[in-house]
This record gives structure tokens, C-alpha cells and sequence, in this order.
């Protein structure tokens, strides 16, 4: 399996600098008919960080040159002014709870994700966290690149270094302490994925709308494990776009993501139930220890093409 891990390495993981833009135009514009793109930014609470990153997303890759067909903010139920800022900055918003309204939302970020695939067009679609901070037009020309220019692509992430404060490379702690574990001992064909968690992607429509998506954190997970399920590994790349700068959960948060992660893994691998599924964390209160108990995301969202309007749009 190592020697498979190692081959993968070589031969689907790249650089953003390995396909600068004007390959890519030419690539996207050879084929018949040219693919569209479609890029998606999730967003709860980001007002700070929304706007730039759709501004860099509209110059660089929509008026300098035509690579991104569509943007949309997918808003989540912001209580600040995400959805004022990023209509400001050029973007289409959606409210999560206008998409397939017959069907009552759940809070998560896998449920703004699968509603998206309902109001979006692109042949490939591209996702993007909305709390990045120095944010590049790489981290969507990068992930979008191998998709425009190997038919054989499925499904890319974006690899990085992920600092935490001053430390380089310490974020991502769910990913080092539950996610990497797991998948090097149940899934060791995807050993080589340096962020399995992380929330910048890109894969192709057909892809996407044959996978179930959990409701909340455990989605990256479940979309990465599934996909190599589906089309296998060598569709299945990564290229690196540098750094990413946002905002770091605290470790209360970190431990619900863990518990959402090893359930959606717990799943995958059973299709069973957990016995338990709720976390209880504690805090220190006046008279000591109070637990807190959370439910745990269990809830997930059929194949897109399986609901009925999807169905009838595409075919429209």
C-alpha cells in the first residue's frame, strides 16, 4: 500500500505553479463545449473575511481573466451583515433556507453544501470557506486546474501549511489527532492526502451529485472517502496553494468536529449506528465541573440526483 500511496504522490499531487492561467483559459477553452466553473463560498457569521475573498475571486479570475463563470454565497443564517457584504462585493447570495424550501434545513456546514448543488450551474464546482484571511485567487486557479486539464480528474483538495498563531504548520488538530489515524488505518489508499479536512475543494458536478453529504463537520471526510469509493484513486489529486490564514475553533468546538468526523467515519465502515450519539464536554462552573452534552451530527443528505427537483432543473 505504501508503494500505491507513494505512486499516487508523484503522479496527482502538483503546485498551483504548474498550471499558470493562460494554460488553463486555453484548456477550458478547447473543450466542446467548454466547461463551466462554479465556485461556492459557505458562510455563518463572516463578515470580516467574506468580502475580500469575493472581490479576489471577481478580479482576478472572473474580469482579468474568464475562468470562474459563477460566484455564490451560500448564507447560513447570519445574524452580522455577511450577506450585505458579499453582495457588495460582487457575489449572488443565497439564503440556505430559499433552496428546496419543501425540505427543512438542518444547521451544518454539509447542508449549505448540498443545497448549493441546486443553485449553482457549473460543470465543476468549486467550494471555498468564507473565513480565510490573505486570501490568493490560487486556492481556486490551483484546485480548478486539474479538472480544466486531465479528463481523468475527479476531485481535488487544496493542500497548504496550516499556522497556528507564530507556529507554522500546527493548525489542523482534528485532522493530525482523529481524521489522519483513521483514514491511514481504514482508508490507507488516501494516506497521502496532506488536508482531508480541509474546506477547499473542487470536483466535478457528475461527481458530486451521485454522493450522500452529511449535514455538518463531518463532510470533507465523507466526500473524500466516498469519492475514492466511487471513481477511485487516481481521480482523485491535490495540489498545493501555499498557506491558509482563518479563524481556529476553540477546543470545545474541536472536540465536537472529532466526535462528528469518527461518526461519519464509524459509518462509512459499518453503515451501523453509534450507540451513543452525543459528546459530553465539561466546563468549570461555581460549584466545579457541569457537563454539557451535544448532540452529534448524525443526520445526512441523499445523492442530489435523487431529489426530485435537481432532477427535473438538469433536465431542464
Amino acid at each position: 500500500m505504501l508503494d500505491e500511496v507513494e505512486r499516487w504522490l508523484a503522479t496527482r499531487s502538483w503546485s498551483a505553479a504548474d498550471r499558470p492561467l493562460p494554460a488553463l483559459l486555453a484548456a477550458k477553452r478547447a473543450a466542446t463545449p467548454a466547461p463551466t466553473v462554479s465556485v461556492v463560498l459557505p458562510a455563518l457569521d463572516e463578515e470580516g473575511t467574506v468580502g475580500d475573498i469575493v472581490t479576489v475571486i471577481r478580479r482576478e479570475l472572473m474580469e482579468k481573466v474568464p475562468l470562474v463563470d459563477e460566484l455564490v454565497v451560500i448564507d447560513s443564517g447570519s445574524t452580522d451583515r455577511t450577506a450585505e457584504v458579499a453582495a457588495a462585493a460582487g457575489a449572488r447570495v443565497v439564503h440556505r433556507d430559499a433552496i428546496l424550501p419543501r425540505i427543512p434545513a438542518l444547521p451544518g456546514k454539509g447542508e449549505v453544501l448540498w443545497r448549493s448543488l441546486m443553485v449553482t450551474r457549473g460543470d465543476i464546482v468549486c467550494f471555498v470557506d468564507a473565513d480565510l484571511r490573505d486570501f490568493s485567487a490560487d486556492f481556486v486557479s490551483g484546485i480548478v486546474g486539474p479538472l480544466l486539464t486531465d479528463p481523468e480528474v475527479q476531485f481535488v483538495k487544496a493542500m497548504y501549511d496550516r499556522p497556528l498563531g507564530e507556529a507554522a504548520g500546527q493548525g489542523g488538530r482534528v485532522t493530525e489527532l482523529v481524521a489522519r489515524p483513521l483514514l491511514n488505518l481504514h482508508w490507507p489508499q488516501l494516506a497521502g492526502v496532506v488536508q482531508p479536512l480541509g474546506g477547499e475543494y473542487a470536483a466535478r458536478r457528475s461527481l458530486l451529485e451521485r454522493l450522500p453529504f452529511p449535514v455538518g463537520y463531518g463532510v470533507e471526510l465523507a466526500l473524500l472517502v466516498d469519492a475514492l469509493h466511487t471513481v477511485g484513486l487516481d481521480a482523485l489529486a491535490q495540489v498545493d496553494v501555499g498557506s491558509r490564514k482563518h479563524r481556529h475553533q476553540d477546543g470545545r468546538a474541536l472536540g465536537r468536529m472529532a466526535a462528528a468526523i469518527y461518526r461519519t467515519a464509524q459509518l462509512r465502515l459499518s453503515r451501523g449506528h453509534m450507540v451513543r450519539p452525543v459528546l459530553t464536554q465539561f466546563e468549570r462552573g461555581a460549584d466545579g465541573f457541569v457537563p454539557r452534552t451535544h448532540a452529534v451530527d448524525t443526520e445526512e443528505r441523499p445523492p442530489m440526483r435523487e431529489i426530485g427537483e435537481y432532477a427535473a432543473r438538469r433536465a431542464a
